[in-house]
């Protein structure tokens, strides 16, 4: 990847915003070896394929049994006895075509190694690590240590004796805008927004400083924090005054670091990084209790037998023999035995945690992007063994430990096979089939969720898959491009387990689909897992678990960053309401006058897109459908916006609507002259560039960016860019085909008559309907033109039908479709307008089309992490200490997991409360005549002790006790619910929620809502 078209931008797309054309083409020139294909290593060799390596090559000497089939995806029934890297080879390779996937057979040696730039070990002994540890350290070669040994984990790097990290966290640089700058020594900068965002010893650079002019070629500046908006910089009391304007923009500087030896870094306790802080005495020892497992391997020959009690003697004994040297605080053997009972085990969940963790470390390796891992880490969820060392009875012991033959022998050596069963009696509901959908149902299959006979899985995804997908939702091929997310991922995790019962929907989960996802659906679950991308379906799920008191997992993925959070009703707290990011909003003077940001002339350009393409066009039809109640409703949302909208549909019908191609590229240029010269030169003729505020400041200063108008040039590529994409777009809407061939539109171009611009005395920069009033008074709205145009539409044309128009949705990932080419185009031309720094495609398709940036890593980790507490909820855990939710940050190796809250509790007459509480109420329909509303009050009364005063179901008021609401009474619940909304309740439905208000607690915010059962 020598250039940046090198890089399939379609493919790698969302990993790009992650690491950058620049670490995409170092890593597409590293050759990766990843030792052992066992589950670890196989998650591992996944990741890093997608990631986009050169080449990788996957050894393995050993032949594939049942006890890897509980985490070796890649692994068929027909494998057994076969080569595990020969195998997988097949499925390796097809997850990215740019990556040459080759496998080596026989044993590791020096001159294999010698080939790559990164060595991955996994399932290997101590002292091959230690062998190669030492070869790899002094020829130059990253080296990465995996290991899992049941509800246990183990990562090490060695990156060598210089390591350079070109950029330590990934995180954009952070950039202000400057108000004032002192001449003082030193010189304090105060910044107009809130927030700079440095941090003390931060370095910037200083551009666009007008007056104090010399700062613009200092060079960059270290700066000391002295509040939110200011921070102090170099002596500038020599300078000019400062006048106005300028950027401070973050310098990012790179940082060497130094890793020892994996023979010298074994016996550095300073070397170990903590995943959980609860746990460091148990990580400390793990540190110990790892190193006794590779002896006693070497001493006697296999690995501690589950549950075998000398086994673990033995172990803990050994364990004790290296602390004489490492002489722990405290050594917690119940740790070294646990370890031992379950180290036989093969967990997918676990793997899939520390795989995701290894492959972020290669690509460290590859690339020099964020800071590597220094230089241990231990992971443990011993929590997920019974709380009471008990599965439903069933003690655990070397027997119900033992290998059956069977799939899932890696996991029954842990849990036991009657646990075992439990998990393939579970039924669960899976919403998103996305890039964590994706990886959790991997993890399903080969946990064996729902896959026995009573069990199930119910997943549904209403989204089709799509070529940047493939980078990271890894069930998916490029063969599958345009069919259901749902269905294919469905089938591709039959294919690794044919046990699985699943079920592919594709509904979108929000009220409509609760006629499927009803009252009925929900008890039967035994949980669900929330894979979804956006926080409003997060917390509409969230409330329909508590609703029907139903565990949740949830987790996402924000590039590198990561979070997990487990639900347990009446142990912890929910997901919750969705909390406001107003404080995110750009203000709308910002966006119409006053941008000062790429972020704001992006978002005028969105704006731009659906006023033009979508929103008028959908106006024309609906204007075509029904004339009268669309002029009816247009003209009630205010005159200002009516007439705005009126002369849209206007232009779609009158004589304005284009005939050819040649009107739309004339339409095109004379928009161009519109936005990027006339409305400026407007906005300058109202308020000059040295217009003094009230108070005798430039208006023109702080926020407020001076523009100037553009003048168009037929050269200029941007001018002609803006032109070809609104030409086509403006033909796409109206079935007209247009074409990319500059010279040709350049020719009309010729022809094309711009009025000549007269300005107006005023220009409207406020537009809320407050003002509507005073713009008509003073003459600036246009009272007439807006009857003229009802009177124009009031009868529609009779060939209605045929001009109906094409509305367009923005689609951000079809480079071919002129939907990116217009908001590039669009923004950088406003952003020359008012001198704002332009961006590049790539950051204009981030920002505008809204992407979340993503990368497999995090994805496998978290789905990880996710899974390790269904254990728990499976196990039946009722103890908050044994759960855990996570935040990981895999570019800067942060990882924590912590114990989750319990529910917030609140007090009702008396009596305290959760979110989990409810009062239930069954409406006797199963004999033939439901509850009245006065039958529930009083029921409520005689049950609770509590007199309702008033009952509301969603937002509407079903009973005020001030209000005249007696007749209500009589009626049955359901009829009144109808009455108030409108709408039919429907039985099937089989429960209502509805919210009281109590006499006896009048100022308590939040009571228990009323579960009503129909029966």
């Amino acid at each position: 990847m020598s250039e940046s078209n090198d890089i399939d931008e379609g493919f790698y797309s969302r990993q790009l915003y992650v690491l950058g054309h620049e670490a995409m083409r170092r890593m597409g020139t590293a050759n990766v070896l990843i030792a052992g294909m066992r589950g670890l290593g196989v998650e591992i060799a996944k990741n890093v394929i997608l990631s986009g390596v050169k080449s990788v090559t996957v050894q393995d000497e050993g032949l594939a049994e049942w006890m890897d089939f509980s985490s070796q995806f890649f692994l068929l029934a027909s494998h057994l006895g076969q080569n595990r890297a020969l195998s997988s080879l097949s499925q390796l390779s097809a997850l990215n075509p740019h990556v040459h996937v080759s496998t080596h057979t026989g044993p590791l040696k020096e001159t294999l190694l010698q080939q790559f730039q990164v060595v991955v070990l996994t399932d290997s002994s101590l002292d091959d690590q230690q062998r190669f540890g030492t070869f790899c350290h002094s020829n130059g070669i990253k080296l990465i240590v995996a290991d899992t040994k049941g509800l246990c984990g183990q990562l090490f790097c060695d990156f060598g004796e210089e390591f350079e990290v070109l950029d330590t966290d990934g995180e954009t640089p952070a950039s202000a805008m400057i108000d004032h700058i002192t001449k003082a020594d030193p010189g304090v900068v105060t910044c107009i927004e809130q927030r700079h965002g440095f941090v003390d010893g931060s370095t910037v650079s200083l551009s666009e400083v007008c007056g104090m002019t010399k700062l613009n070629s200092y060079g960059p500046v270290d700066i000391k924090f002295l509040g939110p908006d200011s921070f102090s910089i170099c002596d500038t009391s020599s300078f000019s005054e400062y006048e106005k304007g300028g950027v401070a923009t973050e310098v990012k500087k790179s940082k060497i670091l130094q890793f020892k030896p994996l023979d010298e870094a074994l016996v550095d306790p300073e070397l170990l990084v903590m995943t959980d802080y609860g746990k460091m005495t148990k990580h400390q020892t793990l540190h110990l209790a790892f190193q006794a497992l590779h002896g006693f391997v070497k001493r006697v020959g296999r690995l501690p037998k589950p549950r075998s009690q000398s086994d673990a003697e033995l172990l803990v004994a050994m364990v004790t023999e290296l602390n004489k040297v490492s002489q722990l605080d405290q050594l917690d053997e119940g740790v070294v035995q646990s370890l031992s009972f379950t180290a036989c085990g093969d967990l997918a969940p676990v793997n899939a945690f520390i795989g995701g963790l290894a492959a972020q470390e290669v690509m460290k390796a590859c690339t020099g992007k964020f800071t590597p891992l220094q230089q241990w880490l231990y992971f443990d969820a011993l929590e997920c063994l019974p709380e009471d060392n008990s599965g439903e009875g069933e003690q655990l012991t070397e027997s119900t430990c033992s290998p059956r033959g069977s799939r899932y022998d890696g996991q029954t050596a842990v849990f036991g096979s009657g646990f075992q069963e439990r998990l393939g009696e579970q039924k669960y509901f899976l919403v998103g089939a996305g890039a964590i959908g994706c990886e959790l149902l991997k993890n399903f299959a080969l946990i064996g969720l729902g896959a026995g006979e009573g069990g199930h899985i119910t997943v549904t995804d209403m989204d089709s898959i799509e070529r940047s997908n493939l980078n990271r939702q890894f069930l998916f091929r490029s063969q599958d491009i345009g069919k259901q997310k749902s269905e294919v991922a469905a089938q591709a995790v039959r294919v690794m387990n044919p046990n699985m019962n699943i079920t592919a929907h594709q509904n979108r989960l929000d009220p409509d689909s609760e006629q499927v996802y009803g009252h009925t659906f929900f008890m039967g679950l035994d949980g669900v897992a929330a894979a979804l991308d956006n926080v409003e379906a997060r917390v509409y799920l969230d409330g329909r678990c508590v609703q029907h008191q139903r565990p949740m997992l949830e987790g996402g993925t924000l590039g590198s960053k990561g979070h997990t959070l487990v639900v347990v009703p009446h142990l912890t707290e929910s997901y919750g309401p969705a909390k406001t990011g107003s404080q995110n909003a750009i203000p709308l003077c910002t966006l119409k006058n006053f941008p000062h940001r790429i972020e704001h002339t992006l978002q005028w350009a969105r704006d731009q897109f659906e006023g033009l393409y979508k929103q008028a066009a959908e106006h024309v039809n609906l204007y075509f459908r029904d004339a009268a109640g669309f002029l009816e409703r247009t003209l009630g949302r205010g005159e200002a916006e009516a007439l705005e909208v009126l002369e849209g549909v206007w232009g779609g019908v009158g004589g304005q609507r284009p005939q050819g191609w040649e009107d739309c590229v004339g339409w095109a240029r004379r928009q161009w002259e519109t936005l990027y010269n006339n409305d400026i030169a407007q906005l300058l003729h109202c308020f000059p560039s040295d217009q003094l505020t009230s108070s005798g400041l430039p208006f023109w200063s702080g926020a407020k960016r001076c523009p100037h108008p553009l003048t168009f040039d037929p050269s200029n590529t941007t001018h002609m860019d803006y032109v070809v994409a609104a030409a086509n777009l403006y033909g796409q809407i109206y079935g007209i085909v247009g074409t990319r061939d500059c010279s040709a539109i350049r020719s009309i171009l010729e022809t094309v008559h711009i009025p000549a611009f007269t300005p107006k005395s005023t220009v409207k920069i406020h537009l809320t309907d407050k003002e509507m009033e005073e713009e008509r008074e003073s003459g600036n709205l246009d009272t007439g033109r807006l009857e003229e145009l009802q009177m124009k539409l009031s009868s529609p044309p009779v060939n209605s039908a045929a001009l109906l128009m094409h509305p367009i949705d923005f689609e951000k990932d079809d480079d071919n479709n002129f939907h990116i080419d217009y908001i590039v185009a669009a923004s950088n031309l406003r952003a020359e307008n008012y001198d704002i720094p332009t961006a590049d495609r790539h950051k204009s398709k981030l920002i505008a089309g809204r992407i979340i940036p993503a990368i497999a890593t995090t994805t496998a980790a978290v789905a990880g992490l996710m899974c390790v507490e269904l254990y728990k909820l499976v196990q039946g855990h009722r103890k908050i200490s044994s759960y855990r939710s996570g935040y990981i940050n895999l570019a800067v190796q942060y990882c924590v997991l912590s114990e989750p809250l319990g529910p917030q509790r609140f007090t009702v007459a008396g009596k305290e409360y959760s979110l989990w509480d409810d009062f239930l109420v069954y409406g006797r329909c199963d004999r033939g005549q439901e509850m009245t509303l006065g039958e529930l009050l009083l029921h409520i009364k005689q049950t609770y002790n509590l007199e309702v005063t008033g009952l509301f179901y969603g937002n509407a008021v079903l009973y005020d006790v001030g209000s005249n609401h007696t007749e209500r009474l009589v009626k049955s619940v359901s009829g009144v619910v109808s009455l108030v909304t409108k709408i039919e309740v429907p039985q099937h439905l089989h429960m209502l929620e509805m919210f009281p208000s109590f006499a006896e607690d009048e100022d308590c915010e939040t009571v228990p809502p009323i579960r009503y059962l129909f029966r």
